[in-house]
């Protein structure tokens, strides 16, 4: 289903209880809702549950031109608000835990919690670099060139050789995702700076990553940061956590969110 908010058509999806508590899941680059199907599945029957896809993602719509960490932030509460949904857990991958940051320090008062996962709070400048070759790429070549690198840092060798059905279903959604939507992402990712803020976070934070994933040190960094925060991480699982690991990844969000009821 889609609504327009911000000037941008975005698709959402609910799910779970009519009368639980609201528990939001936000995606990473380059996917679609989908990716959260197995926690929707574990998690639907104690939480009324919100998937969308971020501007230029999955059947969301594109905006050209580069996009800002504020603007992602912008668009979910403004979904939240078309909605009526006035407070939520939050769970989100990659950009999508960037998000998370940046509604616990801007809207602190629409999150009971924040689950961060995979991600990190800060661009230094050997990873703004290396965005520019894929956006050039993307613009040049278009999204499915992108594919095969992104899986190889996406998972592991040995999850890329045995789970071949999900392999090809995420390489139709990278290839899928629209130009300009990641594009748009890739100029947030690269200027995003809540690092220096992190101590300033009161919500209740959940900080998890994958032991094979590039984003496992700055995770661990952001977790001594975020004053209270809880930290979970585990392997063999590369940057898409919560795939190559359902059940660890969802039992972790689970029992996180049972120690931090609405």
């Amino acid at each position: 289903m889609n609504i327009e908010v911000n000037g941008v058509s975005l698709n959402y999806r609910i799910d779970g209880r009519g009368d639980a508590p609201w528990l939001t899941f936000s995606n990473s680059l380059a996917t679609n809702l989908s990716m959260w199907d197995a926690q929707v599945a574990a998690l639907k029957d104690d939480y009324r549950i919100l998937r969308y896809d971020k501007r230029g993602h999955g059947d969301s719509k594109p905006k050209a031109g580069a996009y800002a960490m504020s603007d992602l932030v912008a668009d979910i509460v403004a979904l939240w608000d078309a909605l009526g949904i006035k407070r939520t857990h939050f769970v989100g991958l990659s950009i999508g835990g960037m998000t998370a940051l940046g509604l616990a320090l801007d809207h602190p008062g629409r999150v009971a919690t924040i689950a961060v996962c995979d991600s990190r709070a800060d661009a230094p400048g050997p990873y703004r670099e290396v965005w520019e070759p894929r956006i050039a790429t993307a613009r040049g070549q278009g999204m499915a060139v992108l594919a095969q690198p992104t899986l190889e840092r996406w998972f592991t060798p040995g999850f890329r050789a045995r789970d071949k059905a999900i392999i090809d279903r995420f390489t139709t959604m990278i290839s899928d995702t629209s130009v300009d939507g990641y594009c748009g992402c890739g100029r947030a990712l690269q200027n995003h700076a809540y690092l220096p803020d992190l101590g300033r976070i009161r919500t209740p934070t959940l900080v998890l990553c994958g032991l094979d994933d590039q984003m496992l040190e700055p995770s661990r960094d952001m977790a001594k940061r975020i004053p209270g925060a809880e930290y979970v991480e585990f392997g063999p699982a590369g940057h898409i956590a919560n795939i190559e690991q359902p059940e660890k990844f969802t039992a972790a969000i689970r029992d996180f969110l049972a120690r931090h009821p609405m």
